[in-house]
């Protein structure tokens, strides 16, 4: 069984999926005009732990500080994906790194000589888990805000709570 609940964030409503003891999904309801629908096998405005840690970290995110925690999050992936979305949850606060950045990374850990930058931003856009996998923080070679399906009013929303111009 899956668990829901919602967040009101100041950019916009979320919505949190659970398995009961980990985060798997964190995103906005609406995304380019769209709303989440999920089946019957999901339990609506569940009231459980994990949630309650995920709130008190978006709490104390939004209120301008770095979280000291994380909650338990479960991402589900390929191996590949996972790479990526494990570089993107070590870039720290109020800082951006470049495609180009993660795919040296992604190639280095694979053994490779190097990656493709469209196929790491191919598993960025995939991040199940918006703001605490923080793919907001991944910009253009030349700096510039690219790619964020939350929208880029949103990317650069997050980016100046956390202090970056």
């Amino acid at each position: 069984m899956l668990y829901c609940a919602e967040y009101q964030s100041p950019v916009g409503e979320m919505y949190m999926l659970g398995d009961g003891r980990s985060l798997t999904e964190l995103d906005f309801v609406e995304v380019e005009g769209k709303r989440l629908t999920v089946g019957p096998e999901v339990k609506f405005d569940a009231a459980l732990p994990v949630f309650d840690s995920v709130r008190r970290w978006l709490d104390g995110y939004f209120q301008g500080s770095c979280p000291d925690f994380m909650p338990p999050l479960f991402l589900s992936g390929t191996p590949f994906q996972r790479v990526v979305w494990d570089i993107l949850s070590r870039i720290p606060y109020g800082t951006t790194v470049s495609y180009g950045d993660i795919a040296a990374e992604v190639a280095n850990r694979l053994g490779k000589k190097r990656m493709s930058a469209q196929a790491v931003g191919g598993a960025v856009g995939h991040n199940p888990i918006a703001i605490i996998v923080p793919c907001h923080r991944v910009v253009g070679s030349d700096g510039s805000l690219t790619g964020y399906a939350g929208g880029l009013w949103r990317k650069k929303y997050l980016l100046e709570l956390e202090g970056k111009r």
